[in-house]
């Protein structure tokens, strides 16, 4: 089969029921997508297919082929996408371990909705745990984002 990664062909001949995190960190060497708790509930493994936020580590190869997938290392080259840089300016990170997956699925929020309320932010940042709760900071980064991305 034959999958995109961060705009590169990629063949991929291995078991189709491989989850897609695995072929990325063990077989790409692309390790800034995380491995968190393996049932898609924290969103750690965040990546974007075709556009939209999905969970790498319950998504198996045999869906991919043709598709495109965007990693936190393809998101920007230079870590400079709009998200990454407001993430910098709030100085979101503490830990840092779930970081790459709050970012993927803020920079997808901000393609469907480029300026989200509080409310919209919320619900769709729900479903990535940060274990340092650094909420306040992601939110108020996310909104930075969104300001930066719209002027």
């Amino acid at each position: 089969m034959q999958v995109f990664i961060n705009g590169e062909r990629r063949t991929f001949d291995g078991d189709a029921a491989m989850p897609l995190l695995w072929y990325l960190r063990d077989e790409l060497g692309l390790t800034g997508t995380k491995f968190g708790c393996g049932i898609g509930a924290c969103g750690a493994c965040t990546v974007h297919l075709e556009g939209t936020a999905i969970r790498s580590c319950s998504t198996p190869m045999q869906v991919l082929d043709g598709k495109h997938i965007v990693t936190i290392e393809g998101l920007d080259k230079e870590g400079n996408h709009p998200v990454q840089v407001a993430w910098r300016a709030a100085n979101v990170p503490q830990c840092g371990y779930c970081q790459s997956g709050q970012i993927m699925q803020a920079a997808a929020l901000l393609e469907t909705t480029p300026n989200p309320t509080v409310q919209e932010i919320d619900t769709a940042m729900n479903g990535n745990i940060c274990r340092c709760g650094t909420y306040v900071r992601i939110r108020a980064a996310i909104q930075a984002a969104a300001s930066g991305m719209s002027a």
